[in-house]
């Protein structure tokens, strides 16, 4: 393992901690949560800047990067919905996105090709926007927060669902293209 891939695993070294913090939800811990929420999720960008600058990007980094998001991402938000600040359905459908473009990604099969392909920029935007929410979400804010930071959650889940359409939908026109041409064939 390089170095931008110990980074993306100390990434989750920040979860049992944020988790704990949660668990016991004073001002102070939750501050002290979302700062080491803003951290760990801070080393996402670090990691593909190193792999990227260094000529490190690996297939391992390509496919744990986001596997290591998901954990920290989702685990965050179970314990949001343990707080009662976000409701589970948003979050199901959430991991319910994850859980398909994880195995898309991963399947020759679907994707016409043997590696594993990165995020594109909707993968992207839709990491950068739960972060936001999560952060927001974690911090003790004042109740005119409120409806801004669940507006937030939802856009988040907006943005999760499309960008997991625009993921998949070349291929499955693709497929469906290939089938009609092996229809045709005699």
């Amino acid at each position: 393992m390089n170095l931008p891939t110990w980074i993306t695993v100390s990434r989750l070294l920040g979860l049992p901690f944020i988790l704990y913090l949660l668990e016991f939800p004073t001002v102070e811990n939750r501050w002290v949560a979302v700062g080491i929420f803003v951290l760990a999720a801070g080393t996402d960008w670090l990691d593909g800047y190193l792999a990227r600058k260094l000529d490190l990007v690996t297939e391992l980094g390509k496919f744990l990067d986001p596997l290591v998001d998901k954990l920290l991402v989702l685990g965050t938000m179970l314990a949001l919905i343990e707080l009662q600040l976000i409701p589970a359905w948003g979050v199901c459908l959430i991991l319910g996105r994850e859980l398909a473009i994880a195995g898309w990604r991963i399947n020759p099969k679907l994707t016409g090709s043997t590696a594993i392909s990165g995020a594109n920029i909707w993968g992207k935007l839709k990491t950068v926007v739960q972060i936001i929410a999560i952060a927001i979400l974690i911090a003790p804010l004042p109740t005119a927060w409120d409806l801004p930071s669940i507006a937030l959650f939802w856009l988040s889940v907006a943005i999760t669902l499309v960008s997991g359409w625009i993921y998949i939908a070349p291929s499955i026109s693709s497929s469906k293209e290939k089938s009609i041409s092996d229809e045709s064939l005699p």
